[in-house]
């Protein structure tokens, strides 16, 4: 579900030193989403991918697509905010860290909010939100919570 973005295609280019792209992703749509930004750009990786699929399939985000060539990639992505200009996220934490891994199992799995939010999960069947790791049936490592 990638949108196809018709602006000016702009290749940004990154640092390679990133220790937690999972978190710099996150701190990133939190920054221009306080600043009430429209869009931003963030490095493209696999994960970043699967988490703004998530992102987008449960309305956080209108969408993104991918930009530039080679090893010099990124996403475009496009907040979302309501006609009053309200956000659509009102948080994003992050739980698992390089230097604390938190898993849990299928019984474990949080409720953000009531159900209200969601949390994104690592499983061994790709990244989901806890919803449909319980309704499969499996656990595996918070990544994140979004609200």
């Amino acid at each position: 579900m990638v949108t196809n973005l018709t602006t000016k295609a702009v290749a940004k280019k990154f640092s390679g030193n990133i220790s937690d792209p999972v978190a710099d992703l996150l701190t990133r749509i939190r920054n221009s989403n306080l600043a009430y930004k429209d869009e931003l750009f963030a490095p493209a990786s696999k994960l970043n991918d699967a988490v703004l699929k998530i992102l987008v399939t449960e309305g956080f985000i209108v969408g993104y697509g991918r930009e530039g060539e080679g090893v010099h990639q990124s996403f475009r992505i496009q907040l979302k905010y309501s006609a009053k200009r309200q956000r659509a996220i009102t948080g994003l934490k992050r739980i698992s860290k390089p230097g604390r891994r938190v898993y849990r199992g299928r019984g474990d799995l949080p409720r953000v909010l009531g159900g209200l939010g969601i949390a994104i999960v690592s499983t061994s069947q790709g990244v989901m939100t806890d919803r449909e790791a319980s309704r499969k049936g499996i656990g595996g490592e918070l990544l994140a919570y979004v609200w």
